[in-house]
């Protein structure tokens, strides 16, 4: 139970609103080490609770040191996506509901002034995204000495991202906190790690395996395409025959325009979201499909990170990633808390070399499956066969360079003129 945790019961109470009944894995391991005041450097699979793992902790610092007068952000929790920093904001202010802690959040796509009147008030907890918070910090409109604790959220996605070099420099300007608190959803690599080595303070390692309540079943499997209509006949089967609430993803906003026309074309109802879109169009875009007015949501990578929405029954790879971690956070946007999925991938013959690359990094076998009717009319294209190599021993090594020297120096004095006499 929460209240063991040593959490306030204002805490506990909204916790228990929210639904949960007992800590996540990660919040067990987490939290106790975050309430003693340690850096942490965590990482758990999507949809164990890592949200709640990082703000309760910080939330209960500011309970136990209330503000003796009034001042700037003391926590600031940094996110890589507008779709995350938001639902990490919804979450701070369900957590904070019964107590007198005030939150905000700043992104990209919202009106400067807008933010500089959220600034102007007295924040315990500020949601932001690195790139727009580093312009007021450089505009000096946005103080960092105040803050006491900064947390990280999806730091590995932040580096994918780019926002190394500039976490770093709200760090630094942030350089008089107490406590960091850094979560990803993989230490894979040593990108991660080497990140955390520059913004940790000698901290507690926590790695939280989803416990089988936590794991959501997520059946994974591929429909072998002959080309493009034979694709898009099979995820229009797949949309209006088997999906309740499905996430389409593809590889670019070209694509993405493409798709959505034709669905829409063919009476398919459809919202879609994508980079570079203004803020009030992606906040109801993510309203629209959470309430369930749109059962179908078509993404850019831009959204395979930070897209919480419960009873996401299929995710379909449309396009496949371009790497086999992408994969994992595209297909993590259904089965969560414990819940069954679908992931489906639609191949066509280029598609064949990324295969083999997810199911090594997922540690999975992505079954065929056909659909009855659109059974593909030619066989899967197949992977070329690497040749192994044959390593040479040193002596054949220098026998072949002694060669090709000899060659060289033959050919060099051929071409040299001879002297007049």
């Amino acid at each position: 139970m929460f209240e063991q945790l040593e959490l306030d019961d204002e805490l506990c109470r909204a916790v228990a609103e929210l639904g949960y009944k007992r800590p996540t894995g990660i919040q067990e391991l987490a939290i106790p080490a975050a309430l003693d005041g340690r850096d942490v450097l965590a990482s758990a699979p999507t949809g164990t609770g890592k949200t709640a793992a990082f703000l309760l902790p910080a939330c209960q610092f500011l309970l136990d040191n209330p503000r003796q007068q009034p001042g700037n952000t003391r926590v600031l929790v940094l996110t890589p996506t507008r779709e995350l920093a938001l639902q990490v904001y919804e979450q701070a202010k369900a957590i904070c509901q019964f107590t007198r802690l005030t939150c905000g959040v700043i992104t990209g796509g919202i009106n400067y002034g807008t933010d500089h009147e959220l600034l102007e008030q007295n924040l315990d907890v500020l949601v932001a995204t690195p790139g727009r918070l580093f312009e007021h910090i450089e505009k000096e409109v946005f103080d960092c000495r105040e803050i006491e604790c900064l947390i990280l959220d999806e730091a590995d996605r932040m580096l994918d991202m780019g926002f190394g070099a500039v976490v770093n420099q709200i760090a630094g300007e942030a350089r008089w906190r107490k406590q960091t608190l850094l979560f990803s959803a993989t230490l894979e690599g040593s990108g991660v790690v080497r990140f955390a080595k520059d913004i940790l303070n000698e901290p507690v390692l926590v790695e939280a395996e989803a416990t089988r309540s936590e794991q959501g079943k997520i059946h994974q499997w591929i429909h072998m395409c002959d080309d493009v209509a034979h694709k898009y006949a099979q995820l229009k089967h797949i949309l209006t025959q088997q999906a309740s609430s499905a996430i389409v993803f593809v590889k670019t906003r070209e694509r993405l325009s493409q798709l959505k026309d034709k669905l829409l074309s063919d009476g398919i109802e459809v919202c879609w979201l994508q980079g570079e879109m203004p803020q009030d169009k992606r906040n109801a875009t993510m309203a629209r499909f959470r309430a369930g007015e749109v059962k179908i949501l078509i993404a850019t990578d831009v959204a395979a990170r930070g897209i919480d929405v419960p009873n996401v029954s299929h995710v379909v790879n449309y396009d496949m990633p371009r790497t086999a971690d992408v994969y994992v956070h595209r297909i993590g946007r259904t089965g969560r808390a414990g819940k069954k999925g679908t992931a489906i991938s639609l191949i066509e013959a280029h598609d064949m070399w990324m295969l083999p690359k997810v199911e090594r990094y997922a540690e999975v076998v992505l079954k065929r499956r056909v659909i009855e009717g659109l059974e593909p009319k030619h066989k899967a294209a197949k992977l070329p066969m690497k040749k192994p190599k044959v390593k040479k021993d040193k002596k054949a090594k220098k026998a072949k360079a002694k060669k090709i020297a000899k060659k060289a120096v033959k050919k060099a004095t051929k071409s040299t003129p001879k002297a007049a006499d």
